[in-house]
Formats: structure tokens, C-alpha cells, sequence
């Protein structure tokens, strides 16, 4: 496509922790992108947010973002929140890139969802596994051997750095400095949160899981478990049953700071009708055998290709607002899907029975 006339004028709403490490300097790289208003909470944070980036217009009111002209807002702050502040900025006129977890609630997430499509504006959720080069490389693979068939059984399972994160609202490990530490509220307390590890980073893998496979959520039988004291689960176990007749595993943990390099741990396999495939973004291991006569095809993954950054999705959502792109590898829609699941995990956990998950399309 052409490319841009003009700088799009993009605001974030809750500049925490994860705004400041990853979305911020991606956006500040660009060229094409003026930095017009922020938000948070704190006035000294606030300050030091708007000094760094060189923001015209910091308030701790969201509000004052979404009437500032935007035609790109970020929405970054505790997931509780995130269906009020997008739709806000939604109305305002901005295309949007919401956190995840998208909502906590499924009829929130489809709301969003129906209000982009209405008010014609774009819509991106932070999945930024789903533009990582392996990601994007095993799906063309996958497509130039014409998929594996109906999918039959799959495993998606995660691991990260988030122990003292649930338990005690400390910080994560992340690099680089002047980033401000996270607010324990945000990722610990339920009513914010929605929950811990399922929340917190399951919604990656499923992100992930259901692009690749297409597949959505009919049952869930979850196990949860909250060591250390913590508020929230630390870790999850769960079959799942999915509406196109699949069964599968869903699986996360909060791994040790230190333990495999600190690095994050996801893998995803699948069996289908005609093949399997298995992505291990923890070990860069990619793979696609299909019963064809031609046998597996096995990406060639240089060590450290699928270790975890975020630039993929701010930077579509400004190529989206400005007309360099058409594509979206983490629409609403995917998002709404992983709602759906993660609502139906955390009810199945306290009643200690099956859920079923409350899909769009059956209520």
C-alpha cells in the first residue's frame, strides 16, 4: 500500500510497567507516529512518562486522552478497566490496541467487538506471539502443506517468570531501566484481574493456540492451584472439549526467575486428520508432518527466534490506522474466543465441575 501522508496522533491510556518497557519505544521509533496524550496514575510517574516520550498532553484522567484527537489509542491498563477505556476511545474516533487479557467478561469482549465493527475502527489485542517471524514463517508452512486436517487433539501449555509477580504484586523481570514497577492491584486483586496465570498469560498461548488451529471453546474442567500464600492461582490444569469435536489441554505455571535462563516456556502441538505439527516457542523448535508422502518439514529456527517482544502489535495498529496494512493477526474477534475459555476455566475451578464456555454463537 502507499505509503502514510501523515504522522498518526496516538494517546495511551495507563502507561504502567509494560507501556513503558515495550510499547512506548516502539512507538517512538516511528517516524510516522506523534505522541500526543497519556495517561496514569501518580503525578511524579506521570511526569516522567510525559518527559521521556515527549507527550503534549499527560493527565491522570483517561478521559482527557480519548478527547485529544487520537487516531491511535493504546489501552494498557488492569483488565477490569479495559472494556470501559477501549470502548471510550473507540467512540472517540481512535482505532485501539487493547492489553491483554482483552475483558473479563465475554459479553464486554464482544461488545468491543461490535462497537469497532459499527463505528468502522480497527481493533488489535496484544498477542504478540502471533507476530513473531517463527510464528509467521510455521504458519506459511503450515498453509503451503494444506493443514493437517481436522484438528483431533492439541496441547497448548505456557511457563513464565511470574511467581513473585501473583504472589506478592513484586516486580517481573523485565531489562532496560527507568521503568516503573507494576501495581500489585492490577495483576493480584480479582476484582482488577479477573484471576492469576490464566489472566495474566494463558490468554497468550490461547491467543496463539486458537489462530493456529481455528478451534473454539465447548467445555472446560480446570484445576487451579495458589501457593505461597498468593491471592490469585499461581498455576492451571485443564482439559478442554471444543466445539468442532477436538479435546485438548490447556497448562501454565509460574516458573522460577533464573530456572531454563528466565526464559518463557510455550508450546503448542496438534494432531489433526491428516498430519500434526508441534510449535515450541521456548526451544525454537517448529515442525509439520503431513500424510502425504512427502513426511515432515522442520523450520530451520535460530536459537533465541522465538523469545518474546510485543512490537508487533502497536506498530499494526498504526500501520492499520494509516493505511499501510491490511492485516490483523490479533483481532477482537480471536480475543472474544480466548474470553470465552478463560471465563468458563475460572468457573469450572470453583465449582470444581465442568463448565461450559458461553460462546457467542449458542447464546
Amino acid at each position: 500500500m502507499a505509503a502514510a501522508a501523515r504522522k498518526a496522533r496516538v494517546g495511551v491510556i495507563a502507561a504502567g510497567t509494560w507501556a513503558v518497557h515495550s510499547h512506548l519505544p516502539v512507538l517512538a521509533r516511528r517516524a510516522d507516529v506523534e505522541l500526543v496524550a497519556v495517561c496514569r496514575l501518580g503525578a511524579e510517574e506521570l511526569e516522567a512518562v510525559r518527559s521521556r516520550f515527549g507527550f503534549e498532553l499527560a493527565s491522570e484522567d483517561y478521559r482527557d486522552v480519548t478527547a485529544a484527537g487520537l487516531d491511535v489509542c493504546l489501552v494498557c491498563g488492569p483488565a477490569g478497566l479495559h472494556h470501559e477505556h477501549a470502548l471510550a476511545a473507540l467512540e472517540a474516533g481512535a482505532h485501539v490496541m487493547v492489553e491483554k487479557p482483552f475483558t473479563l467478561r465475554v459479553e464486554d469482549a464482544w461488545d468491543l467487538v461490535d462497537a469497532a465493527t459499527r463505528l468502522e475502527r480497527h481493533l488489535v489485542v496484544a498477542y504478540g506471539y502471533n507476530y513473531l517471524d517463527p510464528v509467521v514463517e510455521f504458519e506459511r508452512v503450515l498453509r503451503e502443506r494444506g493443514g493437517i486436517g481436522e484438528i483431533e487433539q492439541c496441547m497448548f501449555a505456557m511457563h513464565s517468570c511470574t511467581r513473585e509477580l501473583l504472589a506478592r504484586g513484586e516486580p517481573y523481570p523485565v531489562d532496560g531501566e527507568d521503568v516503573p514497577d507494576p501495581d500489585a492491584a492490577t495483576w493480584t486483586d480479582p476484582a482488577l484481574s479477573g484471576g492469576g496465570y490464566g489472566q495474566a498469560q494463558l490468554t497468550h498461548v490461547l491467543g496463539l493456540g486458537l489462530r493456529l488451529t481455528g478451534l473454539h471453546g465447548d467445555e472446560a474442567l480446570a484445576l487451579t492451584a495458589a501457593p505461597l500464600g498468593a491471592p490469585v492461582e499461581l498455576h492451571d490444569a485443564i482439559a478442554l472439549r471444543y466445539a468442532e469435536g477436538a479435546i485438548g489441554t490447556l497448562t501454565g505455571g509460574s516458573s522460577w526467575v533464573g530456572a531454563d535462563g528466565s526464559r518463557d516456556v510455550v508450546q503448542l502441538r496438534a494432531i489433526g486428520s491428516r498430519g500434526q505439527w508441534e510449535l515450541d516457542l521456548g526451544h525454537d523448535v517448529a515442525w509439520v508432518f503431513v500424510d502425504d508422502g512427502e513426511g515432515e518439514t522442520r523450520l530451520a529456527l535460530p536459537a533465541g527466534a522465538g523469545e518474546y517482544h510485543c512490537e508487533g502489535p502497536p506498530n499494526e495498529i498504526v500501520d492499520l490506522a494509516l493505511g499501510l496494512t491490511a492485516s490483523n493477526r490479533a483481532p477482537g474477534e480471536l480475543a472474544a474466543h480466548t474470553v470465552e475459555i478463560l471465563n468458563a476455566v475460572y468457573h469450572s475451578a470453583a465449582a470444581g465441575a465442568p463448565a461450559a464456555v458461553t460462546r457467542r454463537d449458542r447464546t
